[in-house]
């Protein structure tokens, strides 16, 4: 492997370290940074999480960060994958998931393999819904973050779309 982890847990790189191998030790580092019981106090630091894991993906995915009252993290989940141009997402399953974490706040995130992270109009519609449905149990809707390749993930409560 071209991507070597010493004792310390740091990762050290290869003149034959892959992609694939950097996006995995990535991802090892980012469940490092942000395990469970960590503060989701940067808005923007959900984006990078959520860039990070999605980014790569070539089929759409909806994840989801559950929060506790303190906006820690309890976990991040992908919930639903979905085709390279959509991705159909239940709230039912949302909500049922964030009642057996104890969930007090969510945020949302989902990929456009297209690499426009331009909020479409479908994605705004499921926002809201999403945000009305979990409200009925208490859960609040922090963000939705959408990602597109390399560009920075647009945040809809940047917006004022949450």
């Amino acid at each position: 492997m071209g991507c070597t982890q010493d004792i310390l847990g740091d990762y050290h790189l290869t003149a034959t370290t892959t992609e694939d191998e950097i996006l995995r030790a990535a991802e090892a580092i980012l469940h490092r940074r942000f395990q469970r019981g960590e503060a989701m106090s940067d808005p923007d630091a959900a984006g990078r999480i959520l860039k990070m894991r999605l980014a790569h993906i070539a089929h759409e995915v909806f994840s989801v960060v559950f929060l506790d009252t303190r906006h820690r993290i309890l976990a991040i989940e992908d919930l639903f994958q979905g085709s390279i141009d959509s991705c159909e997402v239940h709230p039912r399953v949302v909500i049922k998931r964030a009642l057996e974490l104890n969930a007090a706040a969510v945020i949302l995130g989902h990929q456009h393999p297209s690499g426009d992270p331009e909020p479409s109009a479908a994605d705004r519609a499921l926002t809201s819904r999403l945000k009305q449905a979990l409200s009925l149990v208490d859960i609040r809707l922090l963000d939705h973050f959408v990602v597109g390749g390399a560009r920075a993930p647009i945040s809809m409560a940047a917006r004022g779309w949450v």
